[in-house]
């Protein structure tokens, strides 16, 4: 009796199957939450928030327009310093929130909340800006306790929601990120290697796999800079058989940026755009130039292609806007997408992204 052969590789079904039992354990597991409170975005909503709590507060205590604008200040002094160093702590201690049971959660936040509000407080008393009454420090304890609960919830449940989102957004892109009419080309390709040079067929072969290995890959995995960029080799690679020299790209490279951690696929689509509209309907060819660079804390990426004379058909953008919705999922407001002609006609998209370490 024959054996069943025992494959090294899972195919495109045991694949997709991955994906989805991931995206089922992900909605399963509803308190394993890691909260993304150190980034831009949730400093900007933390403070306005609360700014905006206490200032609809103080229209309740002050007897006039003008003096609910003279006590504005006043309070800001004492809500911005509160909500950074809650920020400080809640960001310094949030890998052992999420280990934590619910309540346990919700009373160190809060916790944290009114110590902050009750420093802030006797900070500005102690410079003489303040002149609190008996229960005032009770109030803003209360407060700031509150504020860090409620800010606590919005940062939890837009991390639920951006899991279901990005299980959709996923499935969604799968047939959008390699298309059709290139798999057909590069088998194609392949099979007319396989006479002439069965090892270059079976490196091209090599490069299709891992390309749509990376499609199907882990459902909120994070990659990095330097692994898109030589996933990215691969797809010119197997299009530099295509087009020949008609193709040229340069990669301008810095490798102090290859740790920045970026979506799985973000470089590929971008670069397939660049070969569909400025390499592929010139009779001449064009130019790509790829270039990475780290300035301080923030890892800049370009990509640049010349423009046809005679452009092609204008897609219909999903690939531009699946790779900067799937950058604002992972970086929130950290993370800067443009495209569009700069001066010399040439299209470029530029991407910043946080620096890692």
């Amino acid at each position: 009796m024959s054996q069943r052969p025992d494959f090294q590789h899972s195919t495109l079904f045991e694949d997709l199957q991955q994906v989805l039992q991931a995206a089922g354990a992900k909605g399963a597991g509803r308190h394993a939450v890691v909260l993304p409170l150190c980034g831009t975005g949730p400093l900007i909503r933390a403070l306005m928030l609360v700014l905006s709590t206490v200032y609809i507060a103080l229209l309740f205590v002050q007897p006039s327009t003008a003096a609910w604008l003279l006590a504005l200040p006043t309070a800001a002094l004492v809500a911005i310093p509160a909500v950074l160093l809650w920020l400080l702590l809640a960001c310094s201690a949030r890998r052992w929130l999420a280990a934590w049971t619910p309540l346990l959660q919700w009373l160190a936040v809060a916790l944290a909340g009114a110590f902050t509000a009750s420093a802030a407080l006797g900070f500005t008393a102690w410079l003489g800006l303040w002149q609190p009454t008996a229960l005032q420090p009770l109030a803003v304890a209360l407060t700031g306790a509150a504020m860090a609960a409620a800010v606590y919830q919005v940062e939890r449940l837009r991390e639920r929601a951006r899991l279901p989102m990005v299980a959709t957004a996923r499935l969604a892109d799968l047939q959008t990120r390699i298309r059709p009419h290139f798999l057909f080309n590069t088998l194609n390709t392949a099979i007319a290697l396989v006479q002439l040079d069965p090892q270059r067929a079976e490196e091209v072969l090599e490069d299709l796999a891992e390309l749509f290995r990376a499609a199907l890959g882990a459902l909120d995995q994070a990659t990095t800079l330097g692994a898109e960029v030589s996933l990215t080799q691969r797809y010119i690679a197997i299009e530099q058989l295509r087009f020949g020299s008609r193709l040229e790209v340069d990669w301008q490279l810095d490798p102090q940026a290859a740790a920045a951690r970026l979506p799985p696929l973000t470089l590929q689509p971008l670069i397939e755009n660049a070969v569909r509209h400025g390499v592929e309907p010139s009779d001449k060819g064009g130019v790509i130039e790829v270039r990475t660079l780290r300035r301080r804390d923030r890892v800049l990426i370009s990509i640049t292609n010349t423009r046809p004379t005679n452009p092609s058909r204008p897609g219909h953008g999903i690939g531009l806007a699946s790779v900067k919705e799937r950058l604002r999922l992972m970086h929130d407001l950290d993370a800067d997408f443009r495209s569009g002609v700069i001066e010399d006609g040439r299209w470029r998209v530029s991407i910043s992204v946080p620096a890692a370490g």
